[in-house]
């Protein structure tokens, strides 16, 4: 959502048609659809294979700079933050037509195979292996806020003895970080880094459970710098210390958990698992909120559409978000300016409106961020400056919740940890919704995804902004256009079979052709793809292989827009929505 009369339109807004429709051509590397691999996948479970192998990169982990590697242009940089493992990390940029290619060449064994993994964050970040003798490899993520691993395997030919490591951006994008760089197989006469893998770590045990998290705690290993959580094989923590508490569990569940350890190195093959299982209890059911839920963005500016007063409102909206929260001085930290071009003659007036939508049933909560937001929470100060100042102004305006519509990225460990802090003190019947960009669920690797899932004992609805993003990928592997009933459905299939509940999946559209750049489509559009998934009626060319009746609804952008177009969408939409099974 923005404050400008035509939507954004961004270079970030413009990428989803750009990959989704060149894939084949652009991204000769790999297929587009196809994710990174799991360390699962490349790289045996046991400490015995690991310790049958040496770590062939020398300076692994960018400890000693950019020794023994060699970045094209000067594009790469050591930092140290972000960083995966130890105290430094690989910065690349890619600038005019470098992708900003770093690279290493690594002594290898003829007719052997060896394990390349890598640690990146940020940017499009590829990694891959050439001169290898038999078929090069290479994989990569289309960037990620936090780290996430990429993986995969070579093997050399009957006359190799050396293999070109590298790693990668792509053109005019953003930066990428790399970390704890692997090429795990037979030593090539090269030796290894001083630093040798830790052992596999020991003693792990499930502690104290409620039915949203787990304690965990294990062994020290003497070599390791931090330690990977793994719940049921995802990663979802990395901690410094030898004990953590996994939250975001849903309640009276079952979990199996794994802990590696790392250090400069690289990371240990993952632990015994150990299982636990959450004990009953509560979670979020959205206070006021009904079954099905028309959600609707109240502009708290005027950028050119009809200028509202929340009791203006239509009694359609379940779900009000109060458009924008302001950031601070301090990180993390927001606050909330009632703009005086809405028309309230005092803050005690906006209050009493929000006071009569709740007596009616109604839940206004505020909304963070839009395309011109810039709160950031990526650390733990951040995360309890958010939680603190929201639970303020909820306390303060009668705010029901909190929508996160954060379209710079996010941190799912700390936007976690904040959301954990405000539902702690706002209690079980907060609302809280999210409004992600479409290319920000396409994968559950996504910092945003990753976030809902974090969350998902205490999440209301993700509307899913279905616009602004080009042509992108339906849950069956296929390209979609945006404004058509096949794009709002495969797209929404994504998220209700990647994790959500379909209570906690809404269809976010457009109330107006002014309301956004590009997507727009018809109230008609949009309660044909409602049908289709909660009954499976009114589908397009993409059918999913079975219906949410429990699907939450519908969201649209804004409610002035909307007001400005005659409420044609809300009364259309509405109904539709407050009538599915």
């Amino acid at each position: 959502m923005d404050r400008v009369r035509q939507g954004r339109s961004g270079p970030r807004r413009r990428l989803g048609a750009v990959l989704a429709v060149g894939a084949a051509s652009a991204l000769a590397v790999t297929a587009l659809a196809a994710p990174a691999q799991s360390a699962d996948a490349t790289r045996a479970d046991t400490a015995a294979d690991v310790q049958a192998d040496v770590n062939v990169a020398k300076n692994a982990g960018f400890e000693s700079d950019l020794s023994n590697w060699t970045c094209a242009a000067n594009s790469g940089a050591v930092v140290t933050s972000p960083v995966h493992g130890g105290t430094k990390a690989l910065k690349a940029t890619p600038s005019g037509q470098s992708h900003a290619e770093c690279s290493q060449i690594v002594k290898v064994k003829p007719n052997s195979t060896y394990k390349l993994s890598s640690w990146v964050q940020g940017g499009y970040a590829y990694l891959g292996a050439r001169g290898t003798g038999t078929t090069d490899v290479s994989t990569w993520t289309p960037g990620t806020s936090s780290w996430q691993q990429l993986s995969t395997s070579f093997t050399t030919g009957a006359n190799t003895t050396s293999v070109t490591v590298y790693t990668h951006g792509w053109y005019g994008q953003s930066a990428y970080h790399v970390d704890d760089v692997n090429v795990f197989g037979p030593d090539g006469g090269g030796g290894t880094d001083p630093v040798e893998i830790p052992a596999v770590p020991s003693g792990l045990a499930a502690g104290t459970a409620t039915p949203t998290s787990v304690d965990l705690s294990w062994s020290p290993v003497s070599t390791a710098t931090g330690y990977t959580v793994y719940r049921d094989g995802t990663k979802v923590a990395a901690v410094s210390g030898a004990s953590t508490t996994v939250t975001g569990l849903t309640p009276e569940t079952t979990y199996s958990f794994q802990v590696s350890a790392s250090n400069a190195a690289g990371e240990s093959a993952k632990s015994t698992a150990v299982t636990a299982r959450t004990t009953k209890g509560g979670g979020g059911d959205g206070g006021t909120v009904p079954k099905h839920a028309l959600t609707g963005y109240w502009q708290n500016f005027d950028n050119g559409a009809t200028v509202q007063k929340l009791r203006d409102v239509s009694s359609q909206y379940d779900i009000i978000a109060v458009s924008f929260a302001d950031a601070t001085s301090t990180p993390g930290q927001i606050t909330f300016n009632l703009d005086p071009a809405v028309g309230y003659s005092s803050v005690a007036d906006f209050k009493a409106d929000i006071a009569a939508k709740k007596a009616a049933g109604k839940s206004v909560i505020l909304s963070v961020g839009g395309e011109k937001g810039t709160i950031s929470v990526n650390s733990d100060a951040s995360a309890t400056a958010f939680a603190n100042s929201a639970y303020a102004l909820m306390q303060e305006y009668g705010f029901s919740g909190v929508d996160i519509d954060l379209e710079n990225g996010l941190n799912p460990t700390y936007m976690t940890k904040a959301l954990r802090q405000l539902s702690a003190k706002a209690g079980p019947k907060m609302v809280l919704t999210m409004a992600p960009q479409t290319i920000d669920m396409q994968s559950t690797s996504g910092g945003y995804f990753q976030t809902a899932l974090n969350v998902k004992d205490i999440l209301t609805v993700v509307n899913m902004q279905y616009y602004n993003s080009g042509s992108m990928l339906g849950c069956d592997g296929k390209v979609y256009s945006q404004g058509s009933v096949d794009f709002l459905t495969a797209l929404a299939c994504i998220q209700l079979e990647g994790g959500l509940d379909a209570s906690q999946v809404g269809i976010g559209v457009p109330a107006s052709p002014r309301g956004a750049g590009s997507g727009y489509v018809s109230p008609t559009i949009v309660n044909n793809a409602l049908d289709c998934l909660a009954r499976g009626t009114g589908c397009g060319s993409f059918k999913p292989s079975k219906t949410y009746p429990g699907l939450r609804g519908a969201m649209t952008w804004s409610t002035n827009w909307d007001a400005s177009a005659g409420s044609a969408w809300s009364n259309a939409v509405g109904p539709k929505v407050h009538s599915l099974p």
